[in-house]
């Protein structure tokens, strides 16, 4: 491949093999605060995210035709990160004559739409629209499907094509400022959109099973709670490795799959998900990762279990800032500008195949050496009415014996049973620390 492109919003010449971009070359004809990471950032940026034809073939900008136009590419060009033996380089590509989804990836696109809107339109509590379009803070963002409930409104998105990091956030972020929760649907555990975003893996079908009424399961995405006191008569064995066969003797929670929960659970369907997250009794969770504070794992998880996860480490965690920590820097042989067009030559360079984006460390294991502090008391214990219990074992879907008092305000709360938390969530926000 040439290792120049054409900008044409500059016009200028950009040379990929130097550090600075060939930008040293045209010093005083261009804004002061170009910089060559600024110039960097915006030629890897996706082709969504700009104008189709603003990278050009160098060749086909001098001669007005190239190589790749004869046999059937178009002269734009796209710049992107491909691997060369261990170097990590700059790679120029033309971009097909038509840039859209291929039809397989388009009809299963179409499928799921259309099997969201069925979904939501059987609940009379929720309202189901597609392509729908919301103005953020910056910009419009628009969702494939915009289902909207008693508990919250959804922004589906059905991607079944590639996508990057950054547009995943970008999207996302937006879709937040609009008051929208994103929830991306892929077919991949190689997806980048996993773990950057609330997400789901469903399987890789043919677009005649997604548009049946046949079951369509989410494998990833969704978690349940789990935890454990670690002794030699737990059920699970002990995270810490250095553990004996008695156990360690610590407390330990993680939010596990549902084929690995004790008791096992039961696959959530994508018609469930589409009904659960907007009404309320699915929230979508963020929960750092223990080997690396910059990532987070995300996921779909009841909201019983959020809020005892909330009772235990006292408040949601702190949003991250997720950066992608690069596998390597980029290298620069600082050779001359090529312009020829190399369309169809044979080259060493090939894409960095995608790592796993969904694995097995990212289930929010945390270990306590006791159980989560009390609040202390701070209301005298008082009775609670029979109607009083009933009035609130129906909002929190409890049973009615499992209402007691808040230690620190005294008002009836679920305070007993599984799910239960030790103090209501205002106390919690005054007393419990992380």
């Amino acid at each position: 491949m040439a290792n120049g492109i054409w900008h044409a919003e500059y016009g200028i010449a950009i040379n990929l093999t130097r550090s600075d971009l060939g930008l040293n070359e045209y010093q005083g004809c261009l804004p002061a605060d170009l910089t060559p990471e600024k110039l960097l950032e915006d030629i890897t940026r996706p082709l969504q995210d700009r104008e189709r034809e603003r990278l050009q073939c160098l060749d086909h900008h001098e001669h007005g035709v190239c190589k790749a136009e004869r046999e059937g590419r178009s002269p734009w060009m796209t710049v992107r990160r491909c691997r060369r033996g261990t170097e990590l380089l700059l790679i120029a590509a033309h971009l097909p004559a038509r840039s859209a989804p291929t039809p397989p990836e388009s009809l299963r696109h179409q499928a799921l739409k259309e099997r969201i809107v069925r979904a939501a339109e059987r609940h009379s509590c929720l309202t189901a629209d597609a392509e729908m379009t919301a103005q953020g803070s910056r910009r419009k963002i628009r969702s494939d499907v915009r289902v909207s409930g008693p508990g919250r409104t959804v922004g589906w998105e059905a991607q079944y094509s590639p996508i990057t990091a950054p547009t995943v956030r970008r999207r996302s972020q937006i879709a937040v400022e609009a008051g929208i929760t994103p929830l991306w649907v892929t077919d991949s555990d190689r997806a980048a959109l996993i773990n950057r975003a609330p997400w789901a893996r469903v399987d890789d079908v043919p677009w005649q099973d997604i548009a049946s009424r046949a079951r369509m399961l989410i494998r990833g995405g969704v978690r349940y709670l789990q935890e454990w006191k670690c002794t030699a008569g737990a059920e699970r064995q002990c995270p810490a490795k250095t553990a004996s066969m008695f156990g360690c003797g610590d407390f330990h929670t993680i939010f596990e799959v549902p084929a690995l929960c004790l008791p096992a659970k039961r696959h959530t369907e994508v018609d469930e998900l589409v009904v659960a997250s907007a009404d309320g009794s699915f929230v979508p969770l963020q929960v750092p990762m223990p080997s690396d504070p910059r990532q987070a794992s995300r996921m779909w998880v009841p909201a019983q279990d959020h809020e005892r996860w909330l009772s235990i480490v006292g408040h949601e965690p702190t949003p991250l800032c997720e950066e992608d920590p690069p596998d390597s820097e980029l290298t620069f042989h600082e050779e001359e500008l090529d312009a020829k067009c190399r369309f169809g030559e044979e080259s060493s360079v090939r894409n960095d195949p995608r790592p796993i984006r969904e694995r097995g460390d990212d289930r929010g294991l945390r270990t306590f050496t006791q159980l989560p502090p009390r609040i202390p008391r701070q209301a005298p214990g008082r009775s609670i009415s029979d109607a009083e219990r009933q009035e609130r074992a129906e909002q929190y879907g409890c049973r009615v014996w499992e209402i007691g008092a808040c230690p620190g305000c005294g008002q009836p709360m679920h305070r007993y049973g599984r799910g239960a938390a030790h103090a209501c969530r205002a106390c919690r926000s005054r007393f419990v620390t992380r």
